[in-house]
């Protein structure tokens, strides 16, 4: 499933042509008929797709078809170059478009790593997150690369997922996952995780809710960190969200609709204005009768 907004509203885009029936897990773009989507790896496949403003459609790069190579996020700067996370040679790396060619950049020093999410704060500096093994579980992920890789120590806890990073600067960093721990019942719900990196430590924050997860963070139109999408297990009547406001993080619901149980996760903010969108499912478990959802909202 792919969608598009027309200013009116949401209508299915054609991806009929690839030749490729798995799930499509990121999208990035910056105009109307440009952007890029990658997909669930099925067989020996790990689809790149680009849109054209029409349909979409399979791009080259190097690496496709090989059965070691995975691509598993994307992200697109206002100067079109593209920055895909992914693995080659059994190493984690970015595969990056300067407009003209790709190629795969240095690897990640780390080993173990599953990453979630590529996002850019300057054309020139690009962050990731997500988990790395750790004895018998997994902790939270996060490096920034700018020419060269530099990764971020690890804070304390046990079977972490780092969903989301938004980087103000070099010291001023946030991140959101969700973390299951150790025990518990079956299909227990983890806890949220949201940390904030000061340049020598990570502090942790309050989000709330203690059962549930988050799942992406916003910036405003200068960069600042805004709105964090959520799920509240104890409370899914509307949709969660966090709003940053004088340095706090406040819990906001979203609106009372016709879906019972929303489950948002990712948003973004439109640019040129102050309105952002979220989008995720009308219910936490993606199996029928659940259908795409989303909700637009002014800062």
């Amino acid at each position: 499933l792919a969608m598009v907004w027309n200013g009116t509203a949401w209508s299915k885009t054609d991806v009929s042509s690839p030749a490729y029936e798995g799930r499509l897990i990121d999208v990035a773009g910056v105009c109307a008929d440009a952007a890029w989507s990658v997909g669930q790896p099925v067989g020996s496949a790990s689809p790149l797709l680009r849109w054209n403003g029409t349909a979409w459609r399979e791009a080259a790069f190097p690496g496709k078809g090989e059965p070691d190579v995975r691509l598993s996020a994307v992200a697109v700067g206002t100067d079109r170059r593209v920055w895909v996370t992914g693995t080659r040679g059994g190493s984690n790396r970015l595969l990056h478009r300067d407009g003209k060619r790709w190629r795969w950049l240095d690897p990640l020093p780390t080993p173990g790593v599953n990453l979630y999410r590529v996002v850019l704060r300057t054309p020139e500096e690009v962050w990731v997150c997500g988990d790395r093994a750790s004895g018998g579980g997994w902790v939270g992920f996060v490096a920034r690369w700018n020419g060269s890789w530099t990764v971020l120590p690890s804070f304390l806890g046990l079977r972490q997922t780092l969903a989301d990073v938004h980087a103000v600067a070099a010291d001023d960093v946030w991140v959101v996952g969700n973390e299951f721990g150790v025990g518990g019942p079956p299909g227990r719900p983890g806890n949220p995780i949201l940390r904030h990196w000061d340049g020598t430590a990570w502090n942790e924050v309050d989000p709330g809710f203690t059962l549930g997860s988050l799942s992406s963070i916003a910036g405003d139109a200068q960069g600042r960190p805004a709105w964090i999408s959520a799920w509240n297990h104890q409370d899914q009547t509307r949709s969660t969200y966090l709003r940053h406001d004088a340095g706090t993080w406040t819990v906001v619901r979203g609106p009372v609709g016709p879906a019972p149980a929303p489950y948002v996760n990712d948003l973004a903010r439109v640019p040129g204005t102050s309105g952002f969108w979220s989008c995720g499912m009308t219910r936490a478990a993606p199996y029928p009768p659940t259908e795409a959802y989303t909700e637009r909202f002014d800062a």
